[in-house]
């Protein structure tokens, strides 16, 4: 895979304090990662480090091959950022305010219109003026912005902040698709569940600190926490399910929690005879859970 981003023992000190350090990561062409941590954790410090707002006390960013910082125009260019708070001139058109950054970004606006359409925003919005806009409607703006000049990279700070279900759904559609051309999307969220299944691959920080980089699979593999099975018989006699790994709901399901190297075996058990069960539901840990035993492994150190 082709890095985009690479950051190579990266810290960054403000007055004494180390909002990060020793922060070692690759973003990768057609790659969707979230970036998950508690406020404070350095994640806005890092995404600041890639758009070159600020330059690293220790270690080197490099975007597109060139010190973000430094480097020629045309990488910051290729660069497309949304904030965590989007503010706008309140008095200028959603249109007025898409041409203000296309020139500051030297690109051209002309398929402006179909950027408004591509972020869920209706026509005649464009040509309202933002101050009676709502926060959704906001939100889409400071997305289309970010897309303006086709970024090879977009860094995306809660972008689902005020967006009602159907617009996030569209919004990781959008996601799904500028990464199948080859776009590097950086996800900061506290929204965990939602990122399920969106992002290839996780990295969650804390105090400074990378302390968890991978997919799903892989920061599953590493926690070796149980999975979740439940199922519910045929019949409150079943068979092979007083043993003291099974536990009883008041819905008259059971479930017991297995490790990952039991999980097959358990599964072949209770699905031998098909007939014994209505229903069968396999949880795994989800990214909630992973993000708090990371943390947790972390405080334990």
């Amino acid at each position: 895979m082709t890095a985009t981003v690479e950051l190579t023992r990266v810290s960054k000190r403000y007055a004494g304090i180390e909002a990060t350090r020793d922060m070692s990561f690759a973003l990768n062409a057609g790659e969707t990662v979230a970036l998950v941590g508690h406020n404070g954790a350095g994640k806005t410090t890092l995404i600041k480090l890639m758009l070159g707002l600020i330059r690293p006390t220790g270690g080197a960013v490099r975007v597109l091959g060139e010190d973000p910082a430094t480097g020629d125009f045309a990488v910051r260019q290729r660069l497309g950022y949304l904030p965590e708070s989007v503010s706008f001139h309140m008095t200028l058109t959603g249109r007025e305010t898409l041409a203000f950054y296309a020139r500051l970004k030297r690109v051209t606006h002309a398929a402006m219109d179909a950027l408004f359409e591509r972020v869920g925003l209706a026509p005649e919005a464009a040509d309202r003026p933002v101050r009676t806009y709502s926060k959704g409607m906001r939100q889409r703006l400071g997305l289309a912005q970010a897309l303006l000049g086709e970024p090879r990279i977009l860094l995306l700070d809660e972008p689902t902040s005020g967006l009602d279900p159907a617009l996030r759904r569209n919004f990781y559609d959008l996601i799904t698709e500028l990464s199948g051309r080859g776009t590097t999307v950086l996800l900061s969220s506290h929204a965990l569940t939602e990122l399920e299944g969106r992002a290839d691959r996780v990295i969650i920080v804390n105090r400074g600190v990378k302390i968890a980089d991978g997919t799903l699979d892989e920061l599953r593999r590493i926690a070796r926490l149980p999975t979740r099975i439940s199922i519910r018989p045929a019949n409150d006699a079943s068979p092979g399910l007083a043993d003291g790994r099974w536990n009883r709901t008041a819905q008259g399901r059971f479930e017991a929690e297995v490790a990952p190297e039991e999980k097959i075996a358990l599964l072949h058990e209770v699905t031998a005879n098909p007939a014994m069960l209505t229903d069968l539901s396999i949880a795994e840990p989800t990214l909630d859970d992973l993000y708090a035993h990371f943390l947790n492994g972390q405080a334990a150190q």
